[in-house]
């Protein structure tokens, strides 16, 4: 997978802090800060990279999202998003990306991407695993 700026796991770092306290104005306030200084993408990959766990092996993943084409948008975009990123599909996650800000989606899009990881990363903590 294409290498990371130390600046977007920081970012990542501190938006999942934020989520994991349950603190939605300050995970608001920095993705609004990291897009703003251009970082979005990055981050994202660094969510996406939390959500899907260490040890993932790159490459021919299939994931299932039952009745995905019926979510909202975000929904829909996470789960598209996480996917391009276990298969190592970076052109399509720029294209994930790029559409999300051409629909001036991309906010809520990070946003739960970022609630996602949250909720993965508690789950995991409960599980032991």
């Amino acid at each position: 997978m294409a290498s990371v700026p130390d600046q977007a796991f920081e970012d990542a770092a501190l938006v999942l802090d934020q989520a994991l306290a349950g603190d939605s104005a300050a995970v608001a306030g920095t993705l609004d800060e990291v897009v703003k200084r251009a970082g979005a993408y990055e981050m994202a990959r660094c969510l996406a990279g939390a959500l899907a766990g260490d040890g993932l092996h790159v490459g021919g993943w299939r994931l299932e999202f039952p009745d995905i084409d019926n979510a909202a948008y975000d929904t829909k975009w996470v789960a598209r998003f996480v996917s391009a990123y276990v298969n190592d599909d970076e052109p399509t996650e720029e294209a994930l990306f790029g559409a999300a800000v051409a629909d001036g989606r991309l906010p809520e899009c990070l946003m739960t991407l970022a609630g996602s990881t949250a909720a993965t990363l508690r789950a995991r903590q409960q599980s032991g695993t």
